[in-house]
């Protein structure tokens, strides 16, 4: 069975969960540790993803973000291979680190975003990684720590999280820490990795009794929301899809839009391809970078080939092609 394509959007809330192949360890020590959340610092003040809560295990980890201006793939492909590179040349090995493909759950926010941020960062303690909770604030290695002010995380948004609980900070902790306690004799919750109704609701076998009243539920392993939500989401996703093919249907490659784009800003194509920052030959960049991405379908890499830019100019020219292109 083909797998399913990634659903994102601009203010999309993922549960994010990367394992290593063959579940081998893909933090070896603080230091592996350390250069991973650089890099992730790095990377979501640079794409302005919003980071809500996260936990560093042995062999995996959990990450709780929201689209910025570059779509969470990108995110991802820059954190993983960046991170697999590093380590692989630090630990003297060779091969993939981690398994082919993240998981990444897009969430509906205002029922799931308190109950996923307590999930993943009670992880080490789940896992036995920490004794308690009093041990689990001191571990750097989960965002948990942060939200209670043990230490500053600028690009974890902990403000945030804060105020789902108060709009006064002390009382904002205790009651975030309150909360974390209810959930520690939870275990683990199937319920917050994926079609998120269905399990919540007791699983296929409840489910299908309901049936039998008369009530039915929409449900996508890639999504975790009401049956409303699923349904908007993946409405909404087919609508992008089909927009994003038109252009290829018709036969439709880069260098006509190169050559559009050109016509436009009365530019010749091989001065919209060449070096220079003059402002149309900037702006025409910027469009065929947006097209080429959304409307083609190619990845930045080609698009990046195609014109002598880096992978990271094509990121930022997409995001401001959008506007441009409207």
């Amino acid at each position: 069975m083909p797998r399913q394509a990634r659903i994102d959007a601009p203010g999309a809330l993922h549960h994010i969960i990367g394992r290593g192949i063959e579940r081998r360890k893909i933090f070896r020590d603080d230091q592996d540790r350390n250069s991973f959340l650089a890099r992730l610092e790095k990377i979501v003040i640079e794409t302005h993803t919003e980071c809500f809560a996260w936990a560093l295990m042995p062999n995996h980890f959990h990450l709780l973000l929201k689209t910025g201006k570059v779509p969470i793939a990108t995110v991802m492909r820059r954190l993983l291979t960046g991170y697999a590179i590093g380590f692989n040349i630090r630990h003297r090995r060779s091969g993939h680190l981690f398994q082919n493909r993240y998981k990444s759950i897009l969430c509906q926010e205002d029922p799931y975003l308190k109950e996923l941020v307590r999930y993943i960062h009670l992880n080490p303690l789940r896992a036995g990684i920490v004794d308690n909770i009093k041990a689990l604030g001191r571990y750097r290695y989960s965002g948990h720590g942060a939200v209670m002010n043990k230490w500053k995380i600028s690009w974890q948004r902990t403000d945030e999280v804060l105020a789902l609980f108060s709009d006064r900070a002390a009382e904002a902790r205790r009651l975030y820490l309150q909360f974390v306690k209810t959930g520690i004799d939870q275990g683990r919750r199937p319920d917050l990795t994926g079609g998120g109704l269905i399990r919540s609701s007791g699983g296929w076998a409840v489910v299908k009794s309901l049936r039998k009243a008369g009530i039915w539920f929409k449900s996508d392993e890639r999504i975790l929301g009401d049956s409303e939500f699923v349904d908007v989401v993946l409405s909404d996703a087919q609508e992008a899809l089909d927009n994003r093919y038109v252009l290829a249907r018709h036969g439709v490659n880069i260098d006509q839009l190169i050559e559009i784009a050109a016509q436009h800003f009365c530019l010749s194509p091989e001065k919209l391809m060449g070096p220079g920052k003059n402002r149309d030959v900037v702006k025409a960049r910027r469009i065929v970078c947006f097209w080429s991405v959304h409307r083609l379908c190619m990845t930045m890499t080609a698009v990046a080939n195609k014109l002598g830019v880096s992978v990271p100019t094509v990121s930022l020219a997409v995001s401001d092609g959008e506007r441009l292109a409207c």
